[in-house]
């Protein structure tokens, strides 16, 4: 499939996603967002091999957020008047999100550069998430007039707590890599010329794992942070049945007895 504003590799059982709009910061607007959907739709719908995803942002910035430019799906205005600000996000950046929390393989993120808006937002959905020294997150919202959105507020109070996440949004500064990863926000910070081999080499042992178990690891972390211990519990279990019946569970079993690494296929 030919794509207009992103980038869309596979090798060694790893799909990557590229924003490719450089000359914009790779900002988004709705044929981004769409490109991005119908991309990831692929290993959902069984189309790509990939047992891993690896998100990140061509040139010299992960993701500066929506596209403002007047016309664009995040300009305050159209010829018929001011827009609905919340209707995109109902119609490609809300549908974005809920796709990459359901993937059905690990989900890896690359920052380099900033991570502004709805970029920070994509950057902090990764299971891992690796960052560049020189990248930043932003949550500029209150510097144009708006609220956090694309499930901001959602994840920063459960990644960094009320407090961190509050002065965040309300302030509008940047919080570097270093901070990020002091925070907690991040998996790890790397040198901007190590960033994909670092990322690379992290989807790769994801994707030679056994991807019914993490998968449901994945799933069972998010479905847990709002339940009761014994709700979370009966998780587990459901998930155990499921991890427990896979193949890659009897091939894990039998490397450990033979002494030997698991050849892992995914199943």
């Amino acid at each position: 499939m030919t794509y207009n504003n992103i980038t869309w590799s596979e090798s060694d059982g790893v799909a990557t996603l590229t924003i490719n709009r450089p000359e914009r910061l790779n900002s988004l607007n709705t044929d981004v967002i769409q490109e991005m959907i119908e991309a990831v739709d692929r290993i959902r719908d069984g189309l790509s091999d990939a047992r891993c995803l690896v998100l990140t942002g061509a040139g010299r910035g992960f993701s500066s957020g929506a596209d403002l430019a007047p016309g664009t799906a995040g300009g305050s205005e159209t010829a018929a008047g001011p827009i609905d600000a919340g209707k995109v996000l109902e119609t490609h950046f809300n549908v974005l999100l809920e796709r990459l929390f359901a993937l059905p393989v690990p989900f890896v993120t690359a920052v380099n550069g900033p991570a502004a808006g709805a970029g920070c937002s994509f950057a902090l959905a990764g299971d891992i998430i690796i960052a560049a020294k020189s990248s930043y997150f932003l949550q500029a919202f209150v510097n144009i007039g708006l609220v956090p959105d694309v499930g901001s507020t959602w994840m920063l109070p459960r990644m960094i707590g009320r407090a961190r996440a509050t002065a965040m949004m309300m302030l509008g500064e940047r919080v570097p890599a270093e901070q990020a990863l002091e925070w907690g926000m991040v998996t790890r910070v790397v040198d901007d010329a190590a960033l994909m081999d670092e990322t690379m080499k992290v989807a790769k042992k994801l994707a030679a794992g056994p991807t019914r178990a993490l998968t449901l690891i994945r799933h069972g972390i998010r479905e847990c942070m709002d339940k009761s211990l014994t709700e979370g519990l009966m998780v587990e279990r459901r998930h155990q049945l499921l991890a427990g019946r896979s193949p890659d569970f009897a091939e894990g079993v039998m490397a450990f007895l033979e002494k030997r690494p698991a050849r892992f296929t995914g199943k």
